[in-house]
């Protein structure tokens, strides 16, 4: 189903891209869920159906996230969880127990309340990373019926891991074969899939390699978990004799179509492979900080040539608090409060869209003519001259202290004026969500 055709007039246009531009007094034109036009006010002659008043608005392309967990939604105000000293007892004594204990009807409650708060917050794409053991087979279908629902755009996959079992492992890799091939029958445009794998250190041999054939014969990318902290790397080293990246690459995992998440604790040797491979890597911060993981090599890695993304790691939907604390914590790691400005606002601002568009067909994140229809509506009465020079330090520290209007995805209005238009009710949605949650809770005994 094509989407209305639809005027937005007046906006400020930050542009993104490559080359940002400010543009002001700005309209767009959009049909069929692309850019068409972009022009003063009085150069529009052409028939739309809808039409919005930007003035007072600064319109950006639409935030995305590289890296999040839409089950997290169920952890928030979790008790009785125990303390960790590490992060490998923070999966074992929460998410791991958390995950297991998940349903079908937990999955799309969680998913469908995150991708309404990321719709409060201008993300028009996320890049999901799921696990339900306990409910494996038709668990991506629940979560696609989630983004179907909210009209935003996502790639998903399901986490294998052997930490369950042979069983559960054969069951995980099953799920993301039917599920890519779903993917392309439907075709879908804003649904795609990648082929998900949870971490080096709780898979063997035998399920990377049956994961890498699969991965062949369905010429698709894989989303994994790599070098989030040291117990990975010693734990892979100890049993396989190499660190997490030369594994991953010695079974074909890694390329263009990959997104390595986290890597905080890779050497120089790996940093190069993924650089010479054209991994994309999702940068979590807010994640490592709260985990205390470290803080990972952002300029080094951009140094190397590696496509660095953001992602929240399930933390937030707040894409521009995850820019904040990115910067904050280059800063601490370098000791320098000037340190790593651009190669941070690149990671969202540009690097997100130029690894997204790999997965989709059209040009994103940026608003031009021919790229896709997905723009957040901000507004904003800047207090200092806004130009192209000095765009990405108004949405540092300005922009991103006002709370989002607009949210646009492929020319559908998800949410104006801070109302949202999808066929949801939030109230009701989250008070089932809540309901499922304190069963959830009774099942894990938390």
């Amino acid at each position: 189903m094509l989407s209305p055709s639809l005027l937005i007039r007046n906006g400020t246009l930050i542009t993104l891209g490559p080359d940002p531009k400010v543009r002001t007094g700005c309209s767009l034109w959009i049909q069929n869920g692309i850019i068409q036009r972009i022009a003063d006010e009085s150069g529009f002659h052409e028939p739309f159906e809808y039409e919005l008043d930007a003035r007072g608005m600064v319109l950006l392309p639409g935030f995305i996230n590289l890296h999040t967990h839409l089950y997290s939604a169920m952890a928030c105000g979790m008790e009785g969880v125990p303390p960790s000293r590490d992060f490998v007892e923070k999966l074992q004594h929460l998410w791991w127990r958390l995950d297991k204990a998940l349903t079908p009807e937990d999955c799309y409650y969680s998913a469908l309340l995150l991708l309404i708060n990321g719709i409060r917050h201008g993300v028009t794409t996320v890049f999901d990373h799921h696990a339900s053991p306990g409910a494996i087979g038709e668990s991506l279908e629940h979560i696609s019926s989630a983004v179907k629902r909210t009209r935003i755009r996502a790639c998903l996959c399901y986490e294998v891991s052997d930490r369950d079992g042979a069983e559960k492992a054969r069951q995980g890799l099953e799920e993301n074969a039917q599920f890519i091939r779903y993917c392309r029958e439907a075709n879908n445009p804003r649904l795609r899939a990648l082929f998900g794998l949870h971490a080096s250190f709780t898979l063997g041999d035998e399920t990377l390699e049956a994961a890498s054939v699969l991965g062949r014969e369905l010429d698709c990318g894989f989303h994994i978990h790599a070098a989030e902290s040291p117990a990975d790397q010693q734990r892979t080293r100890d049993r396989h004799g190499v660190g997490v990246i030369e594994r991953l690459h010695r079974f074909g995992l890694l390329g263009p179509r990959t997104i390595a998440a986290h890597c905080v604790h890779i050497d120089r040797r790996e940093m190069e492979i993924l650089g010479e491979t054209g991994t994309g890597v999702a940068h979590n911060p807010q994640s490592n900080l709260n985990n205390a993981v470290g803080i990972g090599d952002l300029p080094g890695w951009q140094q190397a040539g590696i496509p660095v993304g953001l992602g929240t790691d399930g933390m937030t939907m707040n894409m521009t608090e995850e820019l904040r604390t990115a910067l904050w914590a280059q800063h601490l790691r370098a000791g320098n409060p000037s340190a790593a400005f651009l190669e941070v606002c690149r990671t969202l601002l540009l690097n997100n869209a130029l690894i997204a568009q790999r997965h989709w067909d059209l040009p994103m994140g940026e608003l031009k003519e021919g790229a896709l229809a997905d723009i957040v509506g901000i507004p904003y009465q800047p207090r200092t001259p806004l130009h192209d020079r000095n765009a990405y330090a108004h949405i540092l520290y300005g922009i991103s202290q006002e709370p989002v209007d607009t949210t646009i995805v492929g020319g559908w209005v998800l949410m104006h004026n801070r109302k949202l238009t999808i066929d949801v009710d939030e109230a009701e949605a989250a008070a089932r969500c809540r309901e499922l949650a304190a069963r959830l809770y009774e099942r894990m005994g938390a």
